[in-house]
């Protein structure tokens, strides 16, 4: 059977294809009750509009993309199941994006999208800053867990969340913590150990840096083994994947943990609580973060674009079994 048309409709309810069109596309340019009336005659006659035309007349795909540097990250499963209910509350589709942690695979994903989608939700982008201010001058961008000036953000609290970190390894007995970095074009990688190395000093603590090293559990061996040249009593990983490939390598060599060494990660992942020991990380409500970009995003497009906001979603430490007194057996740690 013939799929109805907009002609079919416009003739049925009496009124001409433009008024058809913006009850669709334009509601507001219609009265109330002749868009009731032909939305009601759309319904009778099961017409559905085209949404690409849809898109020509309002210049709007109600799609929005999302890039994520590493889709098989665990951390970006709350951000994206966040980011996917708020944007289908509000009649769009998220459009999700691997850039494969490579700065060139995300700049050609984000440019073959750039006429296809409202905006782009850009999640842990390794993009230099002047680029993104670029692909801002002439699209709607929201960077999430990184910031830029100029450029509206979504950013889960990090600062006093590793001072928190240090401070639960000071109140221990630690003297010593080595920070295991992330990517080198990582913006929140710089800014863990800014934030690890001011705690550090004013907690009189020795802090150094090894890396960079991937976000992964493959490259915790080599992690691992690089904290233990530094003779720190304790090694904060980039991320969880990277922390539990570190626990695995110390227990491979027989390093006990958290006897020999205290290990502590970022963003609890749901396996910070299923490896051994259990692992202490920084963790918040990504999920939170995830509708608040999109929330940001679907705003802009009603404002002025030098109207960038910064949002700070709250972290949580969370406190585990990868972390206690240096030295100790765990029979004789305080409870």
């Amino acid at each position: 059977m013939r799929s109805s048309t907009i002609y079919d409709v416009a003739q049925a309810a009496g009124v001409a294809t433009s008024t058809v069109s913006r009850a669709f596309s334009n509601p507001d340019r219609v009265g109330a009750a002749t868009r009731e009336h032909v939305l009601e005659v759309a319904r009778r006659l099961g017409y559905q509009p085209n949404p690409h035309a849809r898109a020509l007349v309002s210049r709007r795909t109600r799609t929005v993309a999302m890039v994520v540097s590493d889709i098989t990250n665990p951390h970006f499963f709350e951000l994206i199941r966040g980011a996917e209910m708020r944007a289908k509350a509000s009649g769009y589709t998220l459009v999700l994006v691997n850039a494969e942690e490579s700065p060139r695979i995300e700049l050609e994903q984000i440019h073959r999208l750039t006429r296809s989608v409202d905006g782009f939700l850009l999640a842990a982008s390794r993009q230099p800053a002047e680029d993104l201010l670029q692909l801002a001058a002439g699209h709607r961008v929201v960077v999430v867990n990184r910031r830029v000036p100029g450029l509206a953000s979504v950013v889960l609290e990090h600062a006093e969340g590793c001072r928190q970190m240090v401070a639960h390894l000071a109140s221990l007995g630690h003297d010593s913590v080595v920070y295991l970095a992330g990517p080198r074009n990582s913006w929140m990688a710089a800014s863990r150990w800014a934030a690890i190395r001011a705690a550090a000093a004013e907690l009189g603590l020795r802090a150094q840096r090894m890396g960079p090293f991937a976000p992964t559990v493959a490259s915790g061996g080599a992690a691992a083994d690089a904290a233990l040249t530094t003779g720190a009593t304790a090694a904060i990983a980039h991320n969880d994947l990277l922390a539990i490939g570190v626990l695995r390598r110390l227990a491979d060599r027989g390093i006990q943990v958290p006897q020999d060494i205290s290990v502590v990660g970022f963003d609890d992942i749901f396996a910070a609580d299923l490896c051994t020991p259990t692992l202490t990380t920084l963790g918040g409500a990504h999920a939170d973060v995830g509708r608040a970009a999109v929330e940001i995003l679907l705003n802009s497009m009603e404002q002025p674009r030098d109207h960038a906001p910064e949002l700070v979603v709250p972290s949580e430490l969370i406190l585990r079994r990868s972390t206690g007194v240096p030295g100790r057996s765990r029979g004789q740690r305080p409870a």
